[in-house]
C-alpha cells in the first residue's frame, strides 16, 4: 500500500473506533496489504482491493478463543 493510503486508512480507523493508538504499518515486500496494530499489539491485516476502478480496503482479524474466555 502507498504511504498516503496507509495514512488515510489509519486516520479513518482511529476516528471510527475512537482509538488514537491504532496504527497501520507497511509490510516488507508486500504492496497489496498492511498490518494493523493497537499500540504495539498486532491486530490483523488490511488488504487493498481494486476492482473495476473502485478501491476498497478489507480488514481481517483473528480472535482466539483463549482471548475471549476471560471476558
Amino acid at each position: 500500500m502507498k504511504p498516503d493510503e496507509i495514512k488515510k486508512v489509519e486516520s479513518y480507523l482511529q476516528k471510527t473506533f475512537k482509538a488514537p493508538g491504532i496504527s497501520v504499518r507497511a509490510r516488507p515486500r508486500k504492496d497489496d496489504s498492511a498490518e494493523v496494530y493497537m499500540d504495539d499489539e498486532f491486530l490483523g491485516i488490511l488488504f487493498r482491493d481494486e476492482d473495476e476502478g473502485e478501491l476498497s480496503w478489507n480488514f481481517s482479524m483473528a480472535i482466539l478463543d483463549i482471548d475471549v474466555e476471560d471476558l
